[in-house]
């Protein structure tokens, strides 16, 4: 593969108009669901409520399954996963007055009805979480405060990294990397757990990791050949990092393919969330970051060439004075020298 890939001359900077629209569509069909929908589908960890995954020796009536949950917790979730024996039920508390009963007697009442209908050995429960509301809000905002640090601190260690052009440019392709994926996870209804925050918080350090491998090469470049255009440089860069990021990114896809076809119920989320994630970290590194950089150098020139553009402090470190017409230039030492006669 590396040799595939070795010593290509892509143009990947020039797509960078068709890569906004892709991506600011996306994450707009995002909102509109989120809009729509109402909110963001939490687990009982951040809501509050029990959750019992259950697996039958034969495939039960979901009618009859449905009518001894509804006798227990009106409005509970029932799901059927993995195989048709195989269901999960989520009974979420909203207040701290139906706490104890939600958290603490539901699944105690399921599986007593459970007995008198299929008999012990007709189902066996898998698991069970039982979580307060008051816990519940707690873990949410401990969530948030975690995600809030991690890109704190990815913000500092990116500004003291690079200078402050480039950390810029990270951080909002890291930002946009974050907005896509929770577009994802509304669009596709994933259920936002603490597993799943344990993988967009991966991501923030795997997709500045990547950005962070091309601007290495980007300022190597820049010291190698300072009168090249940057949009030529970023260019290069790309293309000669190319191999080690493909070989990387063909890694961690093939470890979270091997979650997400066999891992369970518990880890498929955060399977879905990584691997769509790997593809957003590849794609924002190239169509991304790279053009962010590119407009705040244009934005805010330096001694730094843009293509066709060159800013002012490199205009004026390279300019020359032309002579006027014919006439020789005037040495900086004083008048200038008659041309030699024979």
């Amino acid at each position: 593969m590396i040799r595939i890939f070795h010593n290509t001359s892509f143009d990947f900077i020039k797509w960078w108009r068709q890569a906004a629209i892709a991506t600011a569509a996306f994450i707009l069909l995002g909102l509109a669901s989120y809009l729509w929908s109402g909110g963001v589908n939490y687990s009982i960890e951040f809501t509050g409520g029990t959750l019992m995954q259950l697996e039958f020796t034969q495939p039960p009536n979901p009618a009859e399954l449905r009518s001894i949950v509804d006798g227990i917790a009106p409005g509970a979730e029932i799901q059927e996963y993995g195989t048709s024996r195989e269901y999960t039920i989520r009974a979420r508390s909203a207040t701290d007055a139906d706490a104890t009963s939600t958290t603490e007697g539901v699944a105690k009442a399921v599986a007593t009805a459970l007995d008198a209908k299929y008999t012990s050995e007709g189902y066996r429960v898998v698991r069970t979480e039982a979580v307060g509301p008051k816990v519940g809000s707690e873990l949410r905002r401990g969530a948030m405060i975690a995600m809030f640090l991690v890109a704190l601190v990815t913000l500092a260690y990116l500004a003291f990294r690079f200078e402050w052009r480039f950390g810029a440019a990270a951080v909002l392709s890291t930002a946009h990397d974050v907005l896509v994926t929770f577009a994802f996870i509304k669009l596709f209804e994933i259920e936002v757990s603490l597993v799943v925050v344990g993988a967009i918080l991966t991501l923030l350090g795997y997709s500045g990791n990547d950005t962070i491998i091309i601007f290495d090469r980007v300022r190597e470049n820049l010291r190698k050949v300072r009168k090249e255009p940057l949009y030529d440089t970023l260019n290069r860069s790309i293309n000669e990092t190319l191999p080690r990021s493909i070989l990387t990114h063909t890694t961690t896809l093939a470890a979270t393919t091997t979650l997400l076809i066999f891992a369970g119920e518990v880890l498929r989320p955060f399977a879905w969330v990584m691997t769509f994630g790997v593809f957003v970290a590849t794609f924002s590194s190239i169509y991304v970051a790279g053009p962010l950089l590119l407009y705040i150098e244009r934005r805010f020139p330096r001694s730094v060439t843009d293509k066709g553009q060159a800013s002012p402090a490199r205009v004026k470190a390279d300019s020359k004075v032309e002579p006027r017409g014919d006439r020789p230039a005037r040495p900086a030492g004083g008048t200038p020298r008659r041309p030699a006669t024979r």
